[in-house]
């Protein structure tokens, strides 16, 4: 990144040598499993793609150029899949490439030539994987202003042209639309249900499209995705829900805030902190530095001032609403998630993971009890089949096993 970027926040400058230090010594991912939920998606073959990117990175400016050196490799092998007219193994290679570009990007936060030619890579694969998907997936623009939202529109898999639930479908701030889904064994797809999975605003292409992040402008993205959604012949129009994960937990409640038609709002790994104090100025220096320039901010104390305004009001929820959160959350305290549920007045569950951190997953809670997806996709399943719900707290304790606290 440039010098200006580099400057851009206290922290950032005083940590930056404390953050390479950490790096030897942790590894890549010293802040999130950010290999593991990449790797989740493409499945076992790209295990090696990852694991060489691990070993190599020992600083923070390794990142980018590993994953883009693993990316050209993985799309090297695909294109050879190709020409070979062996296109089940092309698409698996295009689509881990696709996610390899995606990881590239995701140290770079400003639009210079490295980002924007990660950015072209990550597009093309992921065309070249729908190309051969084994499933029906579309890249759509959505209206949005003056400008539109990229995003992939997804069909379950075993598909035959009738009209079927769908699932609005938003990442968190490290994240793009390309990773929402796996290759195979998708738990959304997998049970019937279509997703939208898009890029928002600073989110994925968005980023580059220098369409910025507010304090409520995802607001507007649910207005104008679930209108589109509504428009599609493939899609039952009564039933639609949304899905946020990581910072998508904000951008997913401000869209059950304004659309009282979904029959469900579910997410996981939370950001419900007002104003975000603990994930920008507590947590890794990366996290404030990449959503300055998701909304667009160089000036630290200007954008101070917006993440003050980063507040939900549970109140204003419309849909059913499930929660999936660890315990010892260390971007966003727990204690925010159980005021924000106080507020909710619709129907309501709770999921909390005893011990587990934001990305669930790694302690005994998740590996013994219920694997979280599937709470959340069989939740969206039993929604859209108008079972009744019942309001409670659930915790998952250290031995796996589910408490219920009815409310």
């Amino acid at each position: 990144m440039t010098i200006p970027v580099e400057r851009r926040t206290k922290r950032w400058q005083e940590q930056r040598w404390i953050l390479d230090n950490i790096i030897q010594s942790v590894g890549v991912e010293w802040d999130q499993a950010r290999i593991g939920y990449t790797l989740g998606p493409c499945g076992p073959e790209a295990f090696y793609d990852f694991n060489v990117v691990r070993q190599r990175v020992k600083k923070f400016a390794d990142i980018a150029p590993q994953f883009a050196t693993a990316a050209r490799r993985r799309e090297q092998t695909a294109a050879g899949y190709e020409s070979e007219g062996h296109f089940v193994a092309a698409r698996e290679s295009y689509f881990i490439a696709s996610l390899l570009w995606a990881s590239a990007q995701w140290p770079i936060f400003e639009n210079n030539r490295e980002n924007l030619l990660f950015n072209e890579r990550k597009v093309e694969c992921y065309k070249k994987f729908i190309a051969y998907a084994p499933h029906k997936i579309e890249r759509v623009e959505i209206p949005f202003g003056d400008s539109s939202l990229p995003a992939y529109f997804h069909l379950p898999f075993d598909w035959h042209g009738e009209k079927v639930p769908c699932v609005l479908s938003i990442d968190g701030m490290d994240g793009s639309k390309e990773i929402l889904h796996a290759m195979y064994g998708d738990k959304i797809l997998s049970r019937g249900m279509a997703s939208l999975a898009i890029d928002g605003p600073g989110q994925g292409e968005c980023c580059v499209r220098d369409i910025h992040v507010t304090t409520d402008n995802f607001k507007e993205v649910g207005r104008v995705a679930l209108d589109w959604l509504r428009q599609r012949p493939e899609i039952d129009a009564d039933r639609l829900a949304v899905y946020g994960i990581s910072f998508g937990s904000y951008f997913a409640t401000q869209v059950a805030s304004i659309d009282a038609g979904l029959r469900g709002c579910a997410v996981a790994f939370v950001c419900h902190e007002p104003g975000g104090h603990t994930i920008f100025n507590m947590a890794s220096p990366t996290f404030k530095l990449r959503f300055m320039y998701m909304a667009g901010y160089e000036d630290e104390a200007e954008f101070d001032q917006f993440a003050a305004g980063l507040r939900l009001n549970g109140a204003e929820v419309k849909s059913p609403y499930l929660v999936v959160a660890g315990e010892d959350d260390e971007l966003s305290p727990i204690e925010y998630t159980y005021q924000l549920f106080e507020e909710i007045t619709v129907p309501k569950k709770l999921v909390v993971y005893q011990g587990e951190r934001h990305g669930v997953g790694g302690g005994s809670a998740a590996a013994l009890g219920p694997q979280w997806m599937n709470i959340i996709a069989d939740w969206f399943v039993d929604r859209f089949a108008g079972k009744p719900m019942a309001r409670e707290r659930v915790l998952i304790d250290l031995a796996g096993q589910q408490h219920s606290f009815p409310l």
